[in-house]
């Protein structure tokens, strides 16, 4: 197959080594990184399985192979170029035909090897022990704090002090702030007694780890799951969200969509009359980018196989109230889920 990227994980992929400006492209049996200048020696020493090419002008480089090799057909994924982009590409090449294919690289990258499902339970060990480390600030000097200054403890934790790079901006979320699945920081002041939601992950080796708890602020702060808290309210929907969850992963099997998997965990809430208070998937891929296929939700139609990482993340959201969500990593492997 002929194919261009131009994503930096999707290239990475491919060769080992990717850069803010660069292209792959293969053309059967043959393939190039072109980047520029101040990427090449690096590349040199890094690239498998391609030819590194340095040009001024990456487009230019890549019409110059296209049209030297009389190529008819070039699939690319629309999701990663720009109109301008694809235009600059297709400049004086009327003979080429670039199919879109959405998703190309994702759909090549669902299937882990064994090498990336070491990377990525590594990646989900070393975020736990960041959630760990924050939990540590949290009893130290976390209360009378607000969202902002836990938001910035938690990237340090996180990023184990900078030694990793974070998967994405971390959610800590006290109380009604919390009912926002994607909420931003705040000025309020976490006390004793507030729900604390937190969901954060980072990279090892480029591979992304993901993890959200809701905790009880209390003496003694720990992110298990096993949480009590003071309102019968809150605790309903905290042990109906920890049901969902378990449930979904004991009952995840190889061979199911995604759909039927997110169905697993929507029936228990939706069994107890919560199922208005669960607006999003119950889960979505992890890899080298934080969001992946497969994606577990209500349209999901991919098949789930063995070698497939991808996040259990049910959760509850009262508007003013509070927000709980529980999320884990899994594997599936032997036709069944397995946290990482």
């Amino acid at each position: 197959m002929n194919y261009i990227l131009r994503d930096e994980n999707a290239i990475y992929y491919e060769c080992g080594y990717s850069s803010d400006n660069a292209l792959y492209l293969r053309l059967g049996s043959e393939a190039w990184l072109i980047t520029d200048s101040r990427y090449t020696v690096e590349a040199k020493e890094q690239v498998r399985g391609a030819s590194v090419v340095e040009a001024s002008d990456l487009f230019k480089a890549a019409r110059s192979f296209l049209r030297g090799r009389g190529v008819k057909r070039v699939v690319f994924d629309p999701k990663d170029w720009s109109v301008q982009a694809l235009k600059m590409l297709e400049e004086k090449l009327p003979h080429v035909h670039f199919a879109p294919m959405p998703d190309f690289s994702h759909q090549k990258r669902m299937i882990k090897s064994g090498e990336e499902i070491a990377l990525l339970k590594r990646a989900a060990e070393l975020g736990r022990e960041g959630f760990d480390i924050f939990a540590r600030y949290l009893n130290l000097s976390g209360l009378d704090k607000r969202e902002k200054r836990l938001h910035f403890e938690m990237k340090s934790a996180m990023s184990h002090y900078g030694e990793y790079d974070l998967s994405f901006d971390p959610i800590v979320a006290i109380n009604a702030n919390a009912a926002k699945p994607h909420a931003l920081p705040t000025d309020v002041v976490m006390k004793k007694g507030d729900l604390l939601l937190v969901d954060a992950g980072l990279k090892y080796r480029r591979y992304c780890s993901d993890r959200t708890r809701t905790v009880f602020v209390k003496e003694g702060v720990d992110f298990g799951d096993d949480q009590r808290f003071a309102s019968p309210k809150i605790q309903k929907a905290y042990d109906l969200v920890r049901k969902a969850h378990d449930t979904a992963i004991e009952k995840a099997r190889s061979g199911m969509t995604g759909a039927q998997i997110d169905r697993l965990a929507r029936e228990v809430i939706e069994d107890a009359g919560m199922g208005k208070y669960f607006v999003h998937s119950t889960g979505h891929g992890v890899g080298l980018d934080i969001h992946e296929m497969p994606y577990i939700s209500a349209r999901g139609r991919t098949v789930v196989e063995d070698g497939m990482v991808f996040t259990i993340e049910p959760g509850l959201y009262f508007p003013g109230e509070f927000g709980i969500r529980i999320e884990d990593m899994v594997v599936m492997r032997d036709g069944r889920a397995e946290i990482l």
